[in-house]
Parts: C-alpha cells; structure tokens; sequence
C-alpha cells in the first residue's frame, strides 16, 4: 500500500481577518503566500502562512469568519495546531510573545521535545515545538519581522479528542500509512519516522462533543505521494510575489492589537502605500483610506492592487 507523505496544511476557522494577519504574519513571522477566498463562500477571505515558497507541510490557513461565536471544546475535534521552531529558540519566542502581549503558557516536554503552548487572539491553541527531527525543506523569508534562524519552520502537527481510539487509528494506520511512535500522559503519536507531521490522539469518552465556529481547527490534510512523471511547475511565491484573486473580500479593521515595544509594531504597521490616498496625511478621508488599505497595514502583500477609493 502506498502511504501518504505526512502532513500537507493545517486549516483553522478564525475571527476579523485582519487581526489574524496581525498575529500570524506580524508576531509569528509566517509569510502569508497566498489570499484567495473560501469556493463555498466568495465572500470570506482564504488565507495561507508558510514558509518563504510555500513548501508542502509549511502551510496554516484560515478561513476567517467574525461573526461565528466560539467553539466548544470537544471529542471529535482537533483541538491544537503545533508549529516547527528551530532547536533551542524556546527562550526568543517566550519573549517576543510577551512583548506583544500573547497568551503564553509554561514550557513543556511531549514525547521528549520542548513545547511552548500559546493561544492566538480568537482562542486558537497553537504550541511552538523544538523538533527532535528538523525538517529539510524549508525557505527563510528574508522580509519577514523575524530573524531566520528563528523563523517557524512548518506545521509540526495536530492534537485530536476522540470519542473512540479505534476507528480513527485504523483509518490513519490502515487507509494512510501512519505509523505509532508512542503514548505519554494519555496521548498517543502517529506519524513517520522520516517524514514531518504527526498526530497526536487521545480518547476522551466522558467529554461532551465539540462544536466548531471560531478558534476551530477545521482540517488537517495529509500529503499524497507525488506521481513519479509529474515535475513540479515553478511558482510564483518563490519569486517574492503574493498570488490573489479578484473577488477577495473588503479586508476588515483590526481591533486586537499587540501591546509590544512602539518601534516593532510600527515596523508591521506602517510603510508607504501605493496610492496617494493612502500615504500619510492629516485628513480624515486619508485616515479611514489607511484603514481599509491592506498594503498600509501589512508591506509583504508585495502584489495587492490598492483597493482604497
């Protein structure tokens, strides 16, 4: 049987779209390498964080929905995203996040690898991990606000609630080729001995079923073997440009704002636009135009056509 290649993305529900890519792209550093929308529903942005070029298993994407209340927590639900950190830069992330006033909470050991669990400004649980195991593939974003021998690498893994164990490990084991590395503290980890991603699953029988809206986890997907024929076609975000559709969405104002040092948020916040209505001034018109511009919050939208009247 062929197996898969472990993970492929990570999709998530979140809340206002431009807090997201606040925290993501600003504080986190991911590189948002593409924005299309959701095809079920036009009117909501799809956005995609990885590395510099995209690399398969570097994705976390979002579909942002701020009208959703919160998720509850519950079997049948993923209820963590874990994100790839180099080794030892444990010590520069605690810092970096409580400097913009992240919700961090104490470091930690799973499966022998030092863990930083934090949760995102709309309730998402997200843990740093110091892989055992760095991956091979992955591209620094040279533009990035953090430094590349810091940068997230990719998706580590995720974390599932299930009612029953059985089912869905026959499936992963079975269907997808997963192998089980372990069980600590009532977890146990599939994965691949030489390939990134795993799955952590625990059974919860006594919990209630979760429900999803926001700060939900709504798809870990797995990598599928490439065909051997197949070569893979250059791509754009390689080359420093942004790929978008032309039915994205209005971008929505932020109202969560990190509380970090001046200096380091202006650097996310402010740059030069690229239409006079947007570039600094003192009208109330140029004001509310810096609002609904995305290229004035955030530069690395290299390719985003203004869309301020």
């Amino acid at each position: 049987m062929a197996r898969v290649n472990g993970l492929h993305h990570i999709t998530a529900i979140a809340g206002p779209a431009q807090e997201n890519l606040d925290f993501y792209a600003g504080v986190l550093g991911m590189r948002l390498v593409k924005k299309s929308i959701n095809q079920d529903d036009p009117g909501t942005y799809h956005l995609f964080y990885a590395d510099a070029e995209g690399h398969p298993g570097s994705d976390l994407t979002f579909f942002p929905w701020a009208h959703l209340a919160p998720s509850r927590i519950g079997h049948g639900l993923a209820v963590e995203v874990a994100l790839e950190i180099p080794p030892d830069t444990l010590t520069f992330w605690g810092t970096r996040l409580e400097q913009y006033g992240a919700q961090i909470e104490a470091v930690e050991s799973r499966f022998g690898e030092r863990v930083l669990p934090i949760v995102d400004p709309h309730g998402l649980r997200i843990s740093l991990v110091e892989a055992s195991t760095p991956r091979q593939l992955f591209t620094p974003w040279d533009g990035g606000p953090v430094e590349p021998s810091y940068q997230i690498r990719g998706l580590h893994g995720a974390r599932l609630w299930e009612r029953e164990l059985a089912p869905t490990t026959t499936f992963l084991t079975g269907a997808l080729g997963f192998e089980a590395l372990g069980t600590e503290g009532g977890w146990t980890r599939y994965g691949f001995k030489d390939a990134a991603g795993i799955v952590d699953l625990r059974e919860t029988p006594e919990a209630r079923r979760g429900a999803w809206t926001t700060k939900h986890i709504n798809s870990p997907s797995v990598r599928k073997p490439r065909p051997p024929a197949r070569t893979r076609r250059p791509s754009s975000i390689g080359s420093g440009s942004s790929r978008s559709t032309s039915r994205s969405p209005a971008a929505s104002s932020s109202s969560w704002r990190p509380t970090g040092p001046a200096s380091q948020w202006t650097r996310i916040r402010s740059t030069s636009a690229s239409c006079s209505s947007c570039r600094p001034g003192s009208s109330r018109r140029a004001a509310r135009s810096r609002q609904r511009c995305p290229r004035w919050a955030h530069p690395w939208l290299e390719s985003d056509a203004c869309r301020c009247p």
